[in-house]
């Protein structure tokens, strides 16, 4: 079985797909990738171009375009005010008001068991409940 690669140079000169460099290239693949998942029943080589495509643009918008991740307390600030909650329809989760108060002042983390019950609550997947660690850092 042939991969098509023994001349990779060649491929790329004559417009096989390659690493995005900028906006105009991110947009004429999204277009392309449009125009290819929007096919009902793609071959065999345009499920793997949707495959290369979606990888390429996804690699472009990661480095140009990536969105930082949020801390919990902010995570919750926003579901509060997304949903019309108050402090006090968290109880459940946190058992009670003060506690609730105190993590979104930073006073205190979570524990396991207000991640597991964040998480249900909000349908969410407990890793966005649980602060990330940056590296050279400690917490």
């Amino acid at each position: 079985m042939s991969t098509g690669l023994a001349r990779p140079a060649e491929m790329i000169a004559k417009g096989a797909p390659r690493v995005i460099h900028n906006d105009a290239e991110l947009e004429a693949y999204t277009d392309a990738l449009f125009q290819l998942t929007a096919l009902e029943n793609p071959s065999r080589s345009e499920v793997e171009a949707i495959e290369l495509l979606t990888l390429l643009v996804e690699h472009y918008e990661q480095e140009h375009y990536s969105i930082p991740a949020a801390d919990p307390a902010s995570v919750v600030r926003f579901l509060i005010e997304q949903q019309n909650l108050t402090q006090r329809d968290l109880i459940p989760q946190f058992g009670t008001e003060s506690a609730v108060s105190m993590f979104l002042s930073g006073q205190r983390n979570l524990t396991v068991e207000q991640v597991r019950k964040l998480s249900t609550r909000f349908r969410l997947p407990a890793d966005v409940f649980i602060a990330k660690r940056v590296v050279g850092t400690r917490a």
